[in-house]
């Protein structure tokens, strides 16, 4: 079974990797608030506006995730912000976050000296969502 990126399906799917992947040991320490996944809106493969997964995670956790609008995801302690083919790039291991935030391909708001300790655990995070059965909007299935 595939879940769309990005759904309520997908999102509980990738909370249940998290809970089960590295990210366990990586993001330990984490006490630092939630994240905010901001994926801008593509009407060219049918995402007409901007959606915003939530991730509430302590200490090497994942105690909620879903779908929010934009008034609960500015409540997040830390946003990235991507296009969703930025996305879909990070999930498949092709772009690097580290690199592709020197390059201006993602934005991050929040405390980017805390965020730079936990460069293993952003990575964690990404394999966690590279390992949910995935249908990227604009892609031909081959059901």
């Amino acid at each position: 079974m595939s879940y769309v990126f990005p759904s309520d399906e997908w999102v509980a799917s990738f909370k249940q990797r998290i809970n089960e992947g590295a990210y366990k040991e990586s993001g330990a320490t984490w006490e630092a608030g939630s994240l905010c996944c901001v994926i801008k809106a593509n009407p060219d493969i049918g995402l007409t506006e901007d959606k915003f997964i939530l991730l509430d995670l302590y200490r090497g956790e994942c105690r909620d995730a879903r779908l929010v609008d934009a008034t609960e995801a500015a409540s997040a302690s830390f946003t990235i912000t991507a296009a969703y083919d930025r996305w879909k790039q990070l999930f498949r291991g092709e772009l690097d976050p580290v690199k592709a935030m020197m390059f201006g391909q993602i934005n991050i708001k929040g405390n980017l000296g805390v965020l730079m300790k936990y460069t293993k655990a952003a990575k964690d995070l990404l394999e966690c969502g590279g390992q949910v059965p995935s249908t990227f909007l604009g892609e031909r299935t081959s059901e």
